[in-house]
């Protein structure tokens, strides 16, 4: 079966090509996608060169946030699924072309216990928001957030789901600084902080917290927010960091503990799709900008990785078709 597909041809070259699926095998489903988007930490690097090693190995497919509708399954998948709405972390079933992850193509074929079914959701395409929303919630977890003071470093997509997935788990207080001002606006923590704009230590001043949340990689924002940590304090890295450079006298004065956050925990996806279900969890905020597969799909990976005010850019691979009286995907709002 052919589809079209986003495929990394070389560094920083992008092209809607055809490719070649797998055949579906027992275990497997066949999923039409609907909405798919942009990674603006591990595809970014990919376009830049800077993953040299399988499976970024030119030329290959990205992609980890996809939601689509199964079309067909195996003989040995449950029928119940055909029609459903899932999201896909990404697939292996293509020929001729690696796939890093997979999941930017116009059908995907992959095992069904990759997929997260997307029941009672109000909005599919809020499914595109799991794989983020999982990582906020395992930093959250990893936090142990519950009658503490929060300090959440940055406020992209992570950070403003780790401020609202704080508040939801019985953070005390949450605080949050980010230098966007449109990123600080989507966001909902308590106590909001423009550090270009406003003196951090004057914004903070009688606070205390418990636990630093970064998710800026920024050495230096990092180090400031450091100060602000009583003794004892924990700090979770919610990134992935070449590097860490940091004071660590006030690591040493204040016996910090440091915690790296590994993407998500097992069961998390799952979590965060009934968070969105119950709607205690508005996922789709971050969803700032959209972007047709068929107009110049270079110009969307260069904005989704260049532009700050674009936290999650949407691509749409069905507009060519009515899309049984689905709404058009959700733009951010605070």
């Amino acid at each position: 079966m052919k589809a079209k597909a986003i495929v990394f041809t070389d560094v920083r070259q992008i092209e809607l090509s055809e490719v070649t699926l797998k055949p579906v095998s027992s275990t497997d489903v066949l999923v039409e996608t609907w909405w798919s988007s942009i990674s603006t930490g591990t595809e970014k690097m990919a376009y830049n060169g800077l993953i040299p090693s399988w499976p970024f190995i030119f030329p290959f497919i990205p992609g980890y946030e996809t939601v689509g509708k199964i079309i067909e399954v195996g003989e040995h998948v449950n029928e119940s699924l055909i029609g459903k709405f899932a999201y896909v972390a990404g697939s292996f079933g293509y020929e001729g072309v690696n796939a890093a992850f997979g999941g930017a193509s116009e059908y995907i074929v992959c095992p069904v216990e990759s997929i997260t079914v997307l029941d009672n959701i109000d909005h599919p395409e809020s499914g595109i928001a799991l794989p983020l929303g999982a990582t906020a919630l395992h930093i959250v977890d990893l936090a142990q957030v519950e009658n503490k003071k929060v300090l959440v470093l940055g406020q992209g997509a992570v950070g403003i789901l780790a401020a609202e997935l704080a508040q939801l788990m019985g953070a005390k207080l949450v605080a949050a600084t980010e230098p966007n001002k449109n990123r600080l606006n989507l966001s909902t923590a308590d106590l909001k902080v423009d550090p270009e704009t406003e003196d951090v230590s004057a914004a903070l001043a009688g606070h205390e917290f418990d636990v630093l949340i970064d998710s800026t990689g920024i050495m230096s924002a990092i180090d400031t927010g450091l100060r602000f940590l009583k003794f004892h304090g924990t700090v979770i890295f919610g990134g992935y960091y070449q590097r860490i450079n940091i004071d660590y006298s006030q690591a040493f004065q204040k016996e910090l503990s440091f915690i790296a956050a590994k993407q998500w925990a097992k069961g998390d996806l799952e979590r965060v799709r009934e968070l969105i279900a119950q709607h205690k969890l508005n996922a789709e905020r971050i969803f700032t900008h959209q972007h047709t597969v068929e107009k110049d799909i270079t110009e969307a990976y260069v904005q989704a990785f260049t532009d700050p005010d674009c936290l999650k850019m949407i691509l749409l691979w069905k507009t060519g078709t009515a899309q049984e009286g689905k709404e058009p995907p959700v733009t951010a709002q605070p």
